[in-house]
């Protein structure tokens, strides 16, 4: 798999949270050859299975990476103007000019506007335009807007992908698509490699608005075992060096009550001995990833996070190393061979033991 045409087909397909259908469909044709089955559930997730070279009733790993994206959404239609409101958490700063497409009863291309800077008050100039002085102008006159627009109607940003120098990117919705290429690359690479375990891919719906789709999706699977792969802060000027980490060094490992400590151990050890590049991110609450939702299902679920990291998240524009992408896809694919049978019997608490 060549890392950034793919990257640029997942950035360019919609999938605003709770209408993914266009994303999941570049996901489906590049999972089809990769795995064994298959399928979508209620909710939109995709579920891929690949199955293991165990015997009898093989234990299943879920690897999670969501493929929604935020957007805006139509909430009301004022002289031919679009009024708008985020789905998901958009960042109004960065949205005037912008172009976008207005998914109505045909694809309508427009801009994100606000009046101009002349006209307001000397207060107003200083202030961040609110969600309610912003709008969207398509160019056409009212009627025609209102035969083909409706309050409720999605609004997805239009930008292309486009190469930096040292295999940098920057694109919309990296956050997530990057670390559903990760995925890919792993099914990619487990092709020839005989492992144990059963495989579960998912690629995620509805997780920018409250990780609807791995609570379905993790109830449905029944793993016993998950990795979540989601996007952390990228070092970039104004951001803290405690709370951000640098592009092309390898994915964050999530430390804190969110993940299972030896499973996280498990990871560590396997990277260091396999000299896989990566950092340790302390997360010391809910990590606001698909690993929370996964960890609570169910009985529980033993689960890990490695994220990416990535400048400008949640901005029209993200950025990432692809490098970042590949050693993720390669640690994953070097997780699964190593998962043999007796694994999760590692990863007892042992509390009598600790007592004695």
């Amino acid at each position: 798999m060549q890392v950034i045409p793919f990257l640029r087909e997942l950035s360019a397909a919609t999938g605003i949270a709770g209408r993914e259908h266009g994303v999941r469909t570049v996901v489906q044709e590049a999972w089809r050859p990769l795995v064994d089955e298959i399928r979508e559930d209620k909710l939109g997730n995709l579920i891929a299975l690949k199955r293991g070279s165990g015997s009898g009733q093989r234990p299943r790993l879920m690897l999670a990476a969501h493929m929604d994206e935020v957007g805006l959404v139509v909430t009301g239609i004022d002289s031919g103007f679009l009024r708008i409101a985020p789905v998901g958490g958009a960042d109004r700063r960065v949205l005037p000019g912008l172009e976008v497409v207005v998914h109505g009863q045909r694809d309508l291309p427009g801009i994100v506007a606000t009046r101009p800077p002349h006209v307001l008050s000397s207060i107003d100039r200083q202030r961040t335009i609110p969600w309610d002085k912003l709008f969207v102008d398509v160019g056409l006159p009212e009627a025609t807007v209102r035969q083909n627009v409706a309050v409720g109607d999605l609004i997805s940003i239009q930008a292309n992908l486009l190469e930096l120098q040292n295999r940098r990117v920057a694109a919309k919705a990296l956050d997530d698509r990057a670390c559903v290429a990760a995925v890919t690359m792993a099914l990619e690479q487990l092709g020839p490699v005989r492992h144990t375990w059963d495989i579960l891919a998912v690629a995620t719906t509805q997780e920018e608005i409250g990780l609807k789709g791995a609570t379905t999706a993790t109830y449905g699977i029944g793993p016993d075992l998950a990795i979540a792969l989601d996007v952390t802060f990228g070092a970039q000027p104004g951001a803290a060096d405690t709370d951000t980490f640098p592009l092309g060094e390898g994915p964050t490992l999530g430390i804190g009550p969110n993940f299972h400590p030896k499973f996280t151990d498990y990871i560590r050890q396997l990277a260091d001995r396999h000299e896989f590049p990566y950092h340790i991110e302390a997360t010391p609450g809910v990590s606001g990833t698909d690993a929370w939702a996964i960890q609570v299902a169910l009985e529980g679920i033993p689960t890990a996070l490695l994220s990416l990291p990535i400048r400008y998240m949640h901005q029209p524009i993200e950025l990432l190393d692809t490098q970042d992408i590949e050693r993720t896809g390669r640690l994953l694919a070097t997780i699964i061979a190593e998962l043999d049978d007796g694994f999760l019997s590692k990863l007892a608490w042992d509390i009598g033991a600790e007592d004695e």
